[in-house]
């Protein structure tokens, strides 16, 4: 702590602090100094004169001869000298009464005090110019951009979807003998204002099987595109029509020439209507009012005839060996899965759901166990299943699960899937 005041001190260019001690000692002369007993008083000489002369005591008197002597053989020069010097020890200790002390510093350290001087004060000045400043012009608070919180689709995806199904199935179904009904169905989804009855003649007769939503296509304020695959079934035209039709084939044998089929003639389709047909629908929806309803008239279009080609999958190398081992185990597993018992022959602690009745294995036609090492192993199964009087192919993807006892080790089957994914 010394040090650091110490320090303080020589960059502030203050006092050494007076020391008690040191003042009482140079107040307080020792006993018997003869310098001290001089200049006691100036008033001493008068009354050494006024008194009788006593002789000093021997042991004093020795002293003062040999002063004596030594003043008689010390020259003129060095007398003067020695009380030069003895004037200039009184003026020494004169100034050394004040308290502080005076003391010679090198000019490194005389340096490195104006240094350290001058940072402190710039400190001071910095502080003092910033505190000035937030006085009279307070710091912009810092503005954070807006919070955005992912909170999932904005669009109610799910009740399109539905609204649109159910919309689809009511659209795509009429009877001309209760033109009625499906205008009260479509009354429902449509939105305030709209006629149920536009766009329908109030001809024919045709059936929804099935209606199956796909994607929403979201656009500008809250509407949106709505795809629905519908599955009818009901003749591709009506009575009159066909009427027509032969009416045509008949003036058509009285002149051949006569109807032929034109180029463009949008009558000419090759195409027979023999059963169920699939048809898509593009339906236009809004969100208001916290709801879906449909805006205005749908549109049909085609359902794709075939998928896109893709990517084959990659071919594992065979563990031949294992896959003729454990041949019996698979087959065994999906003769028990067609009856309903595929638990009792499965892994511990494997869920398997049992198939419907009316499900019966034909037979294993392939079993393959892909490379590999440890307690669990995967294979691919092809199998045929005998339902409704056909028989059907398909393929599992098996997932087999060594089990061992203190008597026995055996494979057994911990999960099935079906087709091959992967």
């Amino acid at each position: 702590m010394s040090t650091f005041k110490t320090v303080m001190r020589r960059i502030l260019n203050l006092p050494e602090p007076r020391s008690d001690k040191s003042d009482k000692t140079a107040a307080t002369p020792p006993a018997g100094a003869p310098g001290r007993q001089a200049a006691a008083s100036p008033a001493a000489p008068q009354q050494q004169s006024a008194a009788p002369a006593t002789p000093p005591p021997a042991a004093l008197q020795q002293w003062t001869d040999a002063a004596a002597r030594l003043q008689a053989q010390t020259p003129e020069s060095a007398r003067a000298q020695q009380q030069a010097a003895s004037a200039g020890g009184a003026q020494g200790k004169q100034e050394r009464d004040v308290p502080w002390q005076i003391e010679d510093e090198k000019s490194g350290a005389q340096f490195l005090v104006k240094v350290g001087r001058g940072a402190l004060w710039a400190v001071v000045a910095l502080a003092a110019i910033t505190g000035i400043r937030s006085w009279f012009w307070a710091p912009e608070p810092h503005k954070d951009g807006p919070v955005q919180v992912s909170n999932g689709p904005t669009y109610p995806v799910q009740e399109a979807q539905a609204v649109a199904a159910r919309f689809a199935r009511s659209y795509l179904t009429w009877d001309e003998a209760d033109p009625k009904a499906r205008a009260e169905a479509l009354t429902h989804d449509l939105a305030k204002g709209m006629d149920p009855t536009a766009g329908w003649n109030t001809k024919g007769k045709q059936e929804v099987l099935v209606a199956q939503p796909g994607p929403v296509s979201e656009e500008k304020d809250k509407r949106a595109r709505v795809r629905v695959d519908v599955l009818v079934n009901g003749p591709a035209s009506d009575d009159k029509s066909k009427s027509a039709d032969k009416d045509k084939s008949k003036d058509k044998k009285d002149d051949p020439k006569k109807d032929d089929p034109k180029p463009g003639d949008r009558t000419n389709d090759p195409r027979q209507v023999t059963g169920p047909r699939w048809l898509g629908l593009d339906i236009p929806v809004i969100y208001t009012s916290g709801r879906i309803v449909v805006t205005g008239q749908p549109g049909m279009v085609g359902v794709p005839q075939s998928g896109p080609t893709v990517p084959a999958l990659t071919v594992k190398t065979a563990d031949n060996d294992f896959s003729e081992k454990t041949r019996s185990v698979v087959e065994e597993f999906f003769t028990k899965y067609g009856t309903g018992e595929a638990e009792s022959v499965a892994a511990p602690g494997a869920s398997v759901a049992a198939l419907p009745p009316g499900v019966t294995l034909g037979s294993l036609r392939s079993w393959s166990v892909e490379e590999g090492s440890g307690g669990d192993r995967t294979g691919i199964a092809t199998v045929t299943w005998q339902i409704g009087g056909a028989e059907l192919e398909q393929t599992y993807r098996v997932k087999l699960t060594r089990v061992a006892s203190a008597k026995a080790e055996r494979w057994q089957v911990a999960e099935i899937h079906g087709g091959m994914s992967s």
